[in-house]
């Protein structure tokens, strides 16, 4: 039976339709029309409370309704709203910028405004191909990408990403991308440890590197964590050793911080953990805290300078959104940096991501359907299989996780799962209590669904 809705769900479905969702899912499990946020909590039309345990699709850092940034948002919309920014600039554009420099590693000097992570992307695949043009090596066309990769949802996006429910339809529209075998922790073929890991798994972008560079002009990579593969996590060796690959063969490394920088990883920036410096890095999601949408590219002098030369040359980047450099986005996002350094939450990620890390793995190590619980930094992943020792994953017709969110957000927890992978990716506001809480409610849901849901599957299974 379909649940009873509300007059706005019903409004909703009359004419929304939905990011990343099956519409027909909708007839039997509604929207939940949220009306208002508070730290780590949403509150829906019947005021029942939600703990947002992924940080609202990966964006929000210092909780929802934050004092200090509604703040700053407030201020700057009674001063400046917009402006173009070809010939035009402003305050929270010029301190922003001169703040990601200071923050990210040393060497990226400039900063590109766009508007969101796929266009950031797309900045930096653009910048990465015309440098090479402009610096006569035209055969420099291609881009390297990882399978299982995800980098964003546009045409150039999705060529460079390697999530076959994402761009396997689009496959005539999209880059002929050159794809070398991602890292797998998990599921290493290797059979390497985690902890004494070698990262022999490099071998597999070093044979594409011997065989293509000469035609690549870019690899692209998620550092530390292919996030919409799975969560899945890597050490920071492979970046070392791609930074080094790079070098070797003039190939440009763009690195993909848009869902790990930020904190996420437990350093503001995942790249830093390797000690490297990449030609672009690409932001988003946490950099306005979840209030706007904004994005940046930041680059190198080098690439900067192939760029700039009198203007007949039409050696210029002409790459642009209505909404570059908007100043609503760019005071939010410079509030979001002074948090970041006036409440030292660096600080406070260490201590409760090794906190949520000691207590998930107690409850979930041993779990009989869990396969691993990995974490990095306040990023944690609970990987869901059908038989432990064979690491044998679920069908995915059975949509397991996505049951298990349902029965989650029921309780009070919003868990939006990967396929079988359900992750935490908390605001950092959340505290010891709360964090608990999570974990606690997420082993519930677990164990109401194997205990009834799935052993309802099996029993239908030999009738």
């Amino acid at each position: 039976m379909i649940p009873t809705i509300s007059s706005l769900q019903k409004r909703d479905l009359n004419h929304v339709w939905h990011p990343c969702s099956q519409m027909k899912d909708y007839e039997d499990f509604p929207p939940i029309v949220i009306k208002s946020g508070k730290g780590i909590y949403l509150y829906d039309e019947n005021g029942k409370q939600y703990i947002d345990a992924i940080s609202s699709w990966w964006v929000n850092l210092f909780g929802h309704a934050n004092e200090r940034i509604s703040t700053a948002l407030a201020n700057q919309a009674f001063q400046l709203e917009h402006v173009i920014f070809a010939n035009f600039t402003h305050e929270p554009g010029i301190f922003l910028a001169e703040k990601l420099v200071e923050v990210t590693p040393d060497g990226l000097t400039k900063v590109f405004f766009a508007d969101n992570g796929s266009s950031a992307i797309e900045v930096a695949l653009k910048m990465s191909f015309q440098y090479h043009m402009q610096k006569n090596k035209p055969q420099k066309k291609r881009f390297l990408a990882l399978t299982d990769a995800y980098h964003g949802e546009t045409l150039g996006a999705l060529s460079v990403g390697g999530v076959g429910l994402y761009n396997e339809v689009f496959q005539p529209l999209l880059l002929d991308t050159v794809r070398a075998q991602g890292p797998d922790c998990f599921r290493c073929p290797f059979n390497e440890r985690p902890d004494s890991c070698c990262t022999q798994c490099m071998s597999y972008v070093e044979e594409k590197f011997k065989t293509h560079h000469e035609e690549l002009t870019a690899i692209i990579i998620e550092p530390l964590i292919q996030a919409a593969a799975g969560m899945k996590m890597y050490p920071p060796t492979y970046l070392k050793k791609l930074k080094e690959l790079c070098l070797q063969y003039d190939v440009h490394l763009i690195a993909d911080e848009v869902a790990v920088g930020f904190g996420r990883t437990g350093t503001m920036f995942a790249c830093e953990q390797a000690g490297i410096t990449p030609d672009f890095m690409c932001l988003s999601k946490g950099l306005t805290g979840g209030y706007l949408p904004l994005s940046a590219v930041l680059t190198t002098d080098d690439v900067y300078d192939a760029f700039y030369d009198d203007y007949e040359t039409m050696k210029a980047f002409l790459h642009s959104h209505s909404y570059t450099g908007n100043p609503l986005a760019c005071r939010v996002a410079l509030e979001v940096l002074h948090i970041f350094e006036d409440e030292h939450y660096i600080d406070e990620i260490h201590v409760k991501s090794t906190y949520m890390k000691e207590l998930a793995s107690k409850r979930f190590d041993h779990h009989p359907y869990v396969g691993e619980y990995r974490q990095t930094g306040m990023v944690g992943a609970i990987e869901l299989v059908k038989n432990k020792e064979t690491k044998e994953p679920f069908p995915s017709g059975e949509r397991i996780g996505y049951k298990i969110y349902q029965i989650a957000l029921k309780k009070g927890l919003l868990l939006r799962p990967l396929g079988n992978i359900l992750y935490f990716m908390p605001p950092y506001v959340i505290t010891k209590e709360e964090i608990k809480m999570v974990i606690d409610t997420t082993n519930e849901a677990i164990e109401e669904y194997f205990e009834h849901d799935h052993a309802c599957m099996k029993v239908h299974e030999y009738e």
